[in-house]
């Protein structure tokens, strides 16, 4: 929601943890397309990592799904005996863009140089 461009937008936070490893998506859907948006601030990546770690070590899970709607949200775990790691982790993430938004084109952003990271807003 502290996405200033698009604050209430239906969104999909699709996030993968392990130990020392932290990886989010968000999405939004604008219309016909969805939109990728890197974190409006660092305290996601924080967030999710306290949540994962307050959960029993044997009860963790490895991927969650949250989607939120004008307020409603909902939030779906994955449990490691659940995913196939053969699979690559994008072709998860697509199909649980799919499951919630339907087949949209998804359009990412271009990549931001070392430089431009460093003056942007994250």
């Amino acid at each position: 929601m502290e996405d200033s461009d698009y604050p209430s937008e239906p969104t999909l936070l699709y996030a993968q943890l392990d130990h020392n490893m932290i990886g989010e998506s968000i999405f939004k859907e604008l219309g016909n397309q969805l939109l990728y948006r890197w974190p409006a601030n660092e305290r996601l990546t924080y967030a999710l990592l306290e949540l994962w770690e307050a959960q029993d070590e044997r009860d963790r899970w490895s991927e969650l799904e949250y989607v939120l709607h004008d307020g409603p949200f909902e939030v779906a775990y994955f449990y490691p005996d659940e995913i196939d790691f053969q699979e690559d982790v994008i072709e998860r993430r697509e199909r649980a863009l799919r499951r919630h938004f339907g087949e949209k084109p998804i359009v990412y952003p271009p990549l931001l140089l070392e430089d431009e990271t460093q003056n942007s807003e994250v």
